[in-house]
């Protein structure tokens, strides 16, 4: 066996054992309401953002209402650097608006991927 080989499966074999701490994801505190998802929100009325992953954002509004905004397709980075931006010149933010991931890089953030936004679905706390 040779050493390059060894040091291979030296580092699969602990990699395979980091694995599990990193799947490790909180489980989600949201399920969907029986209302239709909507296309808009006013952007006064977002208090915070909790991204999930590279595919969902929760937005938390105002009076404790909760849109999950499911993107079409995977953002990459944004499940890590879990920040982004959007510009609009609307009082709303909507499924046809774009965000763009955010990077963390050396003294400020850097604009990374531009990703388009879903439709936006009520959520509500889930029974313990």
């Amino acid at each position: 066996m040779s050493v390059h080989f060894a040091k291979f499966a030296l580092c699969a074999a602990l990699a395979g054992i980091a694995l599990p701490a990193f799947a490790k994801d909180k489980p989600d505190p949201y399920v969907p309401t029986s209302g239709a998802a909507i296309d808009c929100v006013h952007i006064q009325s977002i208090r915070s953002t909790n991204v999930r992953d590279d595919r969902t954002i929760d937005f938390i509004m105002s009076g404790n209402k909760v849109y999950r905004n499911s993107l079409p397709n995977s953002c990459p980075s944004l499940g890590f650097e879990k920040r982004f931006l959007y510009k609009t010149s609307l009082s709303q933010l909507c499924s046809v608006d774009i965000i763009t991931v955010l990077w963390n890089n050396g003294p400020g953030l850097q604009p990374g991927a531009s990703c388009g936004l879903g439709k936006f679905q009520p959520m509500e706390k889930a029974a313990k």
